[in-house]
């Protein structure tokens, strides 16, 4: 007697391949992942540059790869110029707090929370606790100054343009330094808060905007620009340096 073999219609998707990939006299992790959706070869940064993703129609040949990533090599060496090279938050780096360089001093206490301050005339952020935590205490200063400092910039521009907001959240977002949602919810990178206190400003006004105008056309820029006088500076700032904010590794 015979048996029959059923194969399924449908395909496991293979496993992405993983190597390094040398950029900018580094190694960094190159994932090569296949799509039966893809027409083409793209090339992705991971953010703060922990990574590539290249994502390829099925079958491509791995030396068809490789030229595509000498094609943009040149592209990958610039990006990652601006990447430094070892972004970890940790003891005598400076931190910059609202655009101001804060050198991080580790201070031998079980308890307390984070504190900026002066001492002999510098900026300093004092971080007490077991040093392997320090990241984590770093990030977490950041995240109460953030509610600190930005929800009176949303109170203030939200009476302006006569909208209010259903909430504030703050995130460690990849991709973008805030959103509104179409009810009213706004989030915040709290990374926002090492950016210089105008550009603060001019991205809580930008998302309050968006209680207005759920759109980047012609009617949104004026009004962030009344909102933000000092917008065009301030969006150019962030796309200069957001990058290496967002680098920082807080883990």
């Amino acid at each position: 007697m015979s048996l029959l073999r059923f194969r399924s219609p449908f395909r496991e998707p293979p496993q992405p391949r993983e190597r390094m990939h040398e950029v900018a006299g580094r190694a960094v992790p190159l994932k090569i992942v296949e799509n039966a959706r893809a027409r083409r070869l793209t090339l992705r940064i991971a953010t703060g540059g922990q990574g590539l993703r290249v994502t390829v129609p099925p079958g491509v040949p791995d030396a068809e790869i490789q030229r595509f990533l000498e094609r943009h090599q040149g592209w990958l060496e610039e990006k990652y110029r601006k990447y430094p090279p070892d972004a970890l938050v940790r003891p005598g780096i400076r931190l910059p707090l609202r655009g101001k360089p804060h050198r991080i001093v580790h201070v031998e206490a079980s308890r307390g929370l984070a504190t900026a301050t002066v001492l002999d005339g510098e900026p300093v952020l004092l971080v007490p606790g077991a040093i392997e935590h320090l990241p984590r205490r770093v990030a977490d200063f950041l995240k109460r100054e953030a509610k600190t400092h930005i929800e009176p910039l949303v109170a203030t521009h939200t009476a302006t343009v006569g909208r209010r907001a259903k909430a504030i959240r703050y995130k460690d977002t990849s991709s973008r330094w805030g959103s509104c949602t179409a009810d009213g919810v706004l989030s915040f990178s709290w990374r926002i808060m090492m950016a210089p206190s105008p550009v603060i400003n001019y991205l809580v006004a930008h998302e309050v905007a968006h209680l207005r105008e759920m759109n980047h056309g012609p009617r949104f820029w004026k009004l962030c620009t009344e909102l933000c006088p000092d917008t065009e500076r301030c969006r150019d700032w962030l796309k200069r340096n957001g990058t290496a904010l967002q680098a920082l590794r807080f883990e």
